[in-house]
């Protein structure tokens, strides 16, 4: 009989800081291991304490907390697999991102990251020092490598592991997604099974961190490229791989295979995990938002209840004297499809005496920008003493398009604890309430069917703050503003580039000069889901106070 080795992979989502409670998630797997007679049990990368920590894991409290509760970990899984973890490491004046090996009732021993990313969301040449490249660790007789994460990407790691005796390799991964991310990870993994000639298992974490959402998907690939094993994205979830010497060494028994979403549908899910574990994770049950009738508050409705059931969400519509009927009647539709608790709070009343207070101030000074802002700001209040009231989180809806050019009034519409939509050009929220409307899965607690009515996404966009106000009275059309934003942010082109591309030049300054004067409200902005690798925060950082001007 063919020599076997079994591990137990841990696709599975940690919560930042809690200790206790991710070790016993890892507890769990690793009886799950036992139970199924593994010889190794993986978690992925920093799990004992969460990713990315940023400057949480520079507490040396924290530090000391994660490696005694890895050390008891060791203790309690002493009668059985080995135990792989994820963790912080300190010694000396260092601190490592390491993988624990746990085994015989101790750490056995750890791999330390070499590689630290330093870009996008990533700074932990900010808090880690990077570790020597090492050799494998042993399990039984069997030899495995782990290179963390990063250190898969280059090829150095990999290789010196398989020069100092490594068998094969198993990745623990704390990997956020942007879309089409799976690819670029795959043909990184794909390199390194072709330079060292071993089997690779990739294994990433799942579940929401703020803005990220890690997306799992972790795989086993055999010599030459070729793919044992394919995990789905997103679900937590605990398996079992058969590793099996032949005479050409270890190969991965071939196993389930799941299939990759589209594009469309991976980043709708990211902005419902993003927003269902931002909420378990901080303690909140339900949400309210305002509800205009218009197309960003429809699809974040439909995020909340696709996130946290229609029992759990509260739209609100706040009418004014510049509501249209078809709004008004836009609003209580989807609200009914949905299932929603739906209040209907006019602001007239309140509109009327904060116009009184501010009269004698503003006597003989023309109408404007301050009377709509009026609005939204009340708007902001209301929704903000219902979310005190009824203890419930206020949700924003502001696109990335708006957000981009800071068409939305701070203190007003962009009040509240989480945006689902941040990330989302409002090219792709039109695309994506047409994709909602006709697809449903079994992780979606709302409704099947045409849950968005089509008079939403078809009407033209519009703040309803004046008289027949459009959009594009004052931004290009959304199809213009998505492309030259693309171009500016998410590939750094400079202005000539956007006018060769065949936009006019007068357009690309205006929205250039409007992306950059807006840096201070993003500023004061509320996390939303990451879906780009140039999303607002982490993968952004400009100042506020800037005079540059690209004037190519």
């Amino acid at each position: 009989m063919a020599e076997k080795f079994r591990v137990t992979l841990a696709q599975a989502n940690p919560v930042m800081g809690d200790i206790a409670g991710n070790a016993a998630k890892a507890k769990a797997a690793w009886d799950a291991g036992k139970e199924a007679g593994a010889q190794l049990v993986a978690l992925p990368e920093m799990f004992i304490l969460g990713y990315n920590p940023q400057d949480l894991v520079q507490k040396p409290a924290v530090q000391a907390a994660a490696l005694a509760q890895i050390e008891a970990l060791a203790v309690d899984c002493a009668d059985g697999p080995a135990l792989a973890i994820g963790g912080p490491y300190a010694e000396g004046d260092k601190l490592y991102n390491a993988y624990f090996i746990l085994r015989d009732g101790k750490i056995a021993s750890k791999q330390l990251k070499h590689h630290l990313p330093n870009y996008n969301v990533f700074d932990e040449v900010r808090v880690f020092d990077a570790g020597p490249t090492g050799g494998p660790y042993a399990v039984g007789n069997t030899r495995i490598g782990s290179p963390i994460c990063e250190d898969a990407w280059y090829e150095d790691v990999a290789e010196t592991l398989e020069e100092t005796g490594a068998e094969f390799l198993l990745v623990p991964n704390g990997s956020p997604y942007y879309r089409d991310k799976f690819d670029r990870r795959m043909s990184h993994m794909v390199a390194r099974v072709v330079e060292t000639g071993l089997p690779l298992i990739y294994l990433n974490m799942v579940g929401g961190q703020d803005d990220q959402v890690f997306d799992g998907g972790s795989f086993v690939l055999n010599p030459g490229g070729q793919l044992a094993v394919q995990l789905p994205v997103f679900d937590e979830m605990i398996t079992h791989i058969d590793m099996v010497r032949t005479a050409e060494g270890w190969r991965c028994e071939e196993g389930p295979r799941a299939l990759m979403p589209s594009g469309e549908e991976q980043d709708y899910r990211v902005c419902v995990e993003a927003l269902r574990d931002y909420m378990g994770k901080t303690g909140f049950k339900k949400v309210l938002l305002g509800l205009s009738g218009g197309i960003d508050s429809a699809i974040v409705a439909t995020i909340a209840v696709d996130a946290l059931g229609a029992e759990n969400v509260r739209c609100v519509m706040l009418p004014s004297e510049y509501t249209s009927q078809g709004s008004l009647d836009d609003a209580e539709d989807i609200a009914k499809r949905l299932g929603v608790h739906y209040d209907y709070v006019p602001i007239k009343e309140g509109r009327d005496a904060i116009t009184n207070t501010l009269a004698p101030l503003f006597a003989g000074l023309e109408e404007g920008l301050t009377e709509e802002n009026i609005q939204s700001r009340l708007r902001g209040l209301l929704l903000m003493a219902m979310s005190n009231k009824f203890g419930e989180m206020l949700l924003t809806t502001g696109n990335k398009s708006e957000v981009a050019v800071g068409y939305a009034t701070i203190y007003g519409d962009m009040n509240g604890g989480y945006n689902p939509i941040k990330d989302m050009y409002k090219t792709r929220v039109f695309e994506t309430c047409r994709w909602r409307n006709e697809n449903h899965r079994d992780w979606m607690a709302g409704p099947a069917g045409e849950v968005i009515p089509v008079s939403i996404i078809d009407k033209p966009p519009s703040a309803e703050l004046r008289p027949d106000q459009k959009d594009e009275d004052s931004l290009p059309p959304y199809e213009v503003l998505d492309a030259i934003l693309y171009m500016l942010m998410d590939e750094d082109k400079s202005v000539a580039d956007c006018v060769a591309a065949g936009f006019e030049r007068e357009t690309v300054k205006r929205v250039e000069h409007l992306l950059y004067i807006s840096e201070y409200k993003r500023f004061q902005s509320a996390p939303g889901a990451r879906l780009s690798k140039k999303a607002f925060w982490m993968d952004r950082r400009y100042p506020i106070v800037n005079r540059f001007r690209d004037e190519g």
